[in-house]
C-alpha cells in the first residue's frame, strides 16, 4: 500500500538522515524505481524531501533526522497526512502508522494533521457509475474540512437548485464519484460533489463532533442507500461459468446462495423494483432462469413481448 510506504519512507529518512533510493528499496522490499517515485511524491506534496546528487549523495529531509517529526512545518505535516489518509480507512496498518505519527508530531500540529488524515475515505466498490474526472471543488472542500470552516454552496437536484451553509465533516471517493458528508440545519446530509454548482469557504468556524468517525458515517450512508436499492429481491439460476460475469455486473446486488442439483448456481438479485430487476436480467435471455417472484417473471414477459413487437417479423 503506497500510503504505508510513504510514512515508512519518511520515518526511515529521519532515523538515518540521508538515504538512497536503493537503500529504501531494500528496507521496504520494493523496486528502486518505486522507492524513487515515493520520494518524488513526498517532495511534490510539500514534504521537505530533496535529492543530493553525486558521490555520497542521496535523499535528505530538511532539518535533519528528527524522530519526533519536529522538522515538519504545519503545512508540510498536513500535506503528508493528506497523502496517506485516504488509504487508512481500508488498511489497518496504515491507520496504526498514522496514529503513531500523530503522536510524534508537535502538539500544535496534531489537530490539523489528524483532520487531514480523516478528511477523505476511499470506497472502491461501484454503484454502477462510470469513472469520472475528479471534481474541481474537491480540493476546496478538503481544505474546508481540514481548517474547520463552514462552506456556502449551491446544490443542483432534479429540477431545482438550493443554497445553504454547511459544516463539512469529510469527503468520500467512491469509485471516482465524490461525496461530501456535512452538517446542515436539518442534520447530517450527504452531497454528491459533482452536483455542487458553486462553493465558497466562509470565515465562520465549523464544528465537528469529537466522536464523529468518517468511515463509520459512510458505512451508514451506504447501508441506507443499499436498503433502498434492495427493496425487491429475485431468486434465479445461472450456469456456474457465467456466475463471475453476473457478480461483476451486479456487484453487491448479487448474492450467491450456492449450487443446485443440475450444476447451476442459485443467486439472489436485488433492485428497487421488479421492473428494474427484469431490465437488468433481460439481456441474459435464456442464460438466466428467474424462479421467483412472480412480479419479476411478469415484467420479463412484458419486456419480451415489447421486444418481439418491435423487432419480430
Amino acid at each position: 500500500m503506497r500510503a504505508d510506504r510513504l510514512v515508512a519512507t519518511l520515518l526511515l529518512m529521519q532515523s538515518r538522515g540521508r538515504v538512497t533510493a536503493a537503500e529504501i528499496a531494500g528496507e521496504l522490499e520494493v523496486s528502486v524505481a518505486t522507492a524513487r517515485r515515493d520520494l518524488e511524491a513526498l517532495s511534490a506534496a510539500g514534504v521537505p524531501v530533496y535529492p543530493q546528487p553525486g558521490r555520497g549523495g542521496g535523499w535528505s529531509l530538511v532539518g535533519g533526522a528528527r524522530t519526533d517529526l519536529s522538522g515538519l512545518t504545519e503545512p508540510e505535516a498536513r500535506a503528508l497526512f493528506l497523502l496517506a489518509g485516504p488509504s487508512a480507512s481500508a488498511v489497518p496498518e496504515v491507520k496504526s502508522a498514522l496514529r503513531k505519527l500523530v503522536r510524534a508530531l508537535p502538539q500544535t500540529f496534531r489537530t490539523d494533521a489528524q483532520a487531514a488524515a480523516d478528511a477523505i475515505v476511499i470506497d472502491p466498490a461501484r454503484w454502477g457509475e462510470r469513472d469520472q474526472a475528479r471534481p474541481k471543488l474537491v480540493e476546496l472542500l478538503q481544505r474546508a474540512v481540514v481548517e474547520r470552516r463552514k462552506v456556502r454552496l449551491t446544490y443542483a437536484r432534479v429540477g431545482e437548485r438550493t443554497r445553504r451553509v454547511v459544516d463539512p465533516w469529510g469527503l468520500v471517493d467512491k469509485d471516482a464519484i465524490w461525496y461530501l458528508i456535512a452538517d446542515t440545519d436539518r442534520g447530517r446530509r450527504t452531497f454528491r460533489v459533482d452536483r455542487i454548482v458553486d462553493a465558497a469557504i466562509t470565515d465562520e468556524i465549523g464544528h465537528r463532533p469529537a466522536d464523529f468517525d468518517l468511515s463509520t458515517a459512510w458505512e451508514e450512508v451506504v447501508d441506507e442507500v443499499e436498503q433502498r436499492r434492495a427493496a425487491t429481491s429475485a431468486t434465479a439460476l445461472i450456469a456456474s461459468q457465467l456466475l463471475p460475469i453476473l457478480c461483476e455486473q451486479q456487484g453487491r446486488h448479487c448474492v450467491v446462495d450456492g449450487p443446485v442439483a443440475d450444476g447451476r448456481v442459485q443467486v439472489r438479485i436485488t433492485a428497487p423494483t421488479p421492473r428494474m430487476i427484469a431490465q437488468q436480467l433481460a439481456g441474459w435471455g435464456a442464460e438466466i432462469e428467474v424462479l421467483a417472484p412472480q412480479s419479476v417473471q411478469s415484467e420479463l414477459a412484458v419486456l419480451g413481448a415489447e421486444l418481439v413487437d418491435r423487432y419480430g417479423e
